[in-house]
């Protein structure tokens, strides 16, 4: 365990963090950048003293499930909870459950799209990364806390929330969920999924009686219409690219050229998450 570069890492990591990264007030009264160590400690359910035990370099080892906690709460990448996991003395075995690490490639390639709203999806539905016509067509994602921009928990257990006026609800929720048991087969050991799962069955009949049949594969949807509250319906193509390595999938929303829908799209990348129909 190597506790001096341990400590200078979990530093580094936590003052890169905004407060809005993770669902928290900012407040008016920061003095450094980033997380407060008590708030770093909240989120990864340990106590505040241990945790900054831990950056003065002072703490014992600490055990997997702190590790765990800390890797959430700093929302770190894939090889940086590798990283964190040697610098303790912990390395990981073989990983057991899906990555929510995009790479800065994919993440390019949303943002040079600007007539398509592209989002990233992780096997589990995590909204992972998105451009800033999804944003407008769909939801802000960056205003969500990370659990809450995961869609198959939004159309199970968010149903007042609207549905971004999706023509297909139904369709999409059979979708989700054949997907989700194909998921839930491939990583049989990872704890997050086990939780999503469980959670969805305790919270929605809908949900316990699709899931009860078994079915993982289905035909995708290839069209959807969005009815949005600002420029009305905007009918898109949809369309899923698989990034195999990852387990993730690129899905692109697209309009006819010159249609009434595609001049829905161009409107929603000038407006873009601004409420026009709220007074100011």
């Amino acid at each position: 365990m190597d506790r001096q570069e341990l400590a200078a890492f979990l530093r580094s990591r936590r003052e890169r963090i905004t407060a809005a990264d993770v669902g928290l007030p900012a407040g008016t009264r920061r003095r450094t950048p980033g997380l407060r160590r008590e708030e770093v400690a909240q989120l990864a359910f340990i106590s505040t003293e241990y945790y900054t035990r831990m950056e003065q370099a002072n703490a014992p080892r600490p055990s997997g499930e702190v590790l765990a906690g800390v890797a959430r709460a700093l929302r770190l990448s894939d090889s940086e909870r590798d990283h964190l996991h040697r610098l303790a003395g912990a390395p990981l075995g073989p990983r057991t459950g899906p990555t929510r690490e995009v790479r800065q490639s994919i993440r390019d390639l949303l943002d040079r799209l600007p007539n398509a709203a592209g989002i990233v999806l992780s096997a589990t539905y995590e909204v992972l990364a998105w451009n800033a016509l999804a944003a407008a067509l769909m939801e802000d994602f960056s205003a969500l806390a990370p659990r809450d921009r995961n869609l198959i928990r939004w159309v199970f257990l968010r149903p007042d929330a609207g549905a971004y006026g999706l023509s297909d609800v139904q369709e999409f929720a059979l979708a989700a969920t054949r997907r989700l048991r194909a998921t839930s087969a491939r990583y049989p050991d990872d704890p997050q999924i086990h939780e999503l799962v469980a959670e969805l069955l305790a919270g929605s009949a809908e949900f316990a009686r699709l899931w009860e049949s078994h079915d993982v594969c289905t035909a995708p949807a290839l069209k959807k219409t969005f009815h949005h509250p600002l420029v009305g319906a905007i009918t898109v193509d949809c369309d899923g690219f698989d990034i195999t390595d990852t387990d993730q999938q690129v899905v692109l929303y697209t309009a006819a050229p010159g249609s009434s829908s595609d001049e829905a799209l161009r409107l929603l990348s000038v407006i873009g998450t601004q409420r026009m129909d709220v007074p100011g």
